[in-house]
């Protein structure tokens, strides 16, 4: 745990290292490209990680139920840890760092909405990379993790596109969700295996 977090923390130093220059440019040339066709697209997807990676372990643990797969309920359980360890770190760094939103900063970025918590690091590329990774770990098929990293990755894009993060916020943020995914596991595995440790000792 501690070396994780030590880990996060070297990776916010570095990326607050680099400087503003590429963040604000490259956001500018993202955002300024924004189009009404195109924002009707932009808008859902960025939005879709509440409803997929809140699907992903309700999925997960019903079939569970229902199949009697005791692996796959737990699959559920490690995908909520995994949103627990994500949320958590994201709000440390966010209100710890308390970076204002590139709009704040920059009038001529323009937002689809405006916030009020800080920027970094992005919530949503949290939420979709911990699902991403989560679903991937479980699952480690090509037809699995593909379509989920491409997924997570449009949300990411979309919270620049929108003017509503810097490409830093959400490299963040992909970084805390795919950790606390990877975090998780380690949790489970950890628990699973001290449970059949007590059994055997109980034998």
């Amino acid at each position: 745990m501690r070396k994780f977090l030590g880990i996060v923390f070297l990776s916010v130093c570095s990326l607050a290292s680099f400087g503003q220059n590429w963040d604000i440019n490259l956001l500018k040339n993202i955002n300024q490209k924004r189009t009404t066709g195109t924002d009707a697209l932009m808008e859902p997807l960025s939005n879709s990680d509440y409803y997929v990676a809140g699907a992903v372990p309700v999925v997960q643990y019903a079939l569970g139920y229902l199949s009697g797969n005791k692996n796959l309920k737990m699959d559920g359980v490690e995908t909520l840890i995994g949103y627990g360890y994500g949320i958590a770190l994201t709000y440390c760094y966010k209100y710890t760092i308390q970076k204002d939103r590139p709009y704040v900063t920059y009038p001529s970025i323009v937002p689809y909405s405006r916030e009020t918590d800080p920027t970094f690091p992005s919530g949503h590329a949290c939420m979709a990379f911990s699902a991403a990774t989560s679903v991937s770990l479980c699952y480690p098929k090509w037809y699995v993790i593909a379509p989920a990293y491409v997924w997570a990755g449009a949300v990411g894009y979309s919270q620049v596109y929108l003017g509503m993060h810097y490409p830093s916020d959400v490299l963040m943020g992909a970084l805390c969700g795919a950790g606390s995914a990877w975090l998780a596991q380690k949790t489970t595995d950890w628990l699973d295996a001290r449970k059949k440790k007590k059994v055997f000792m109980a034998n």
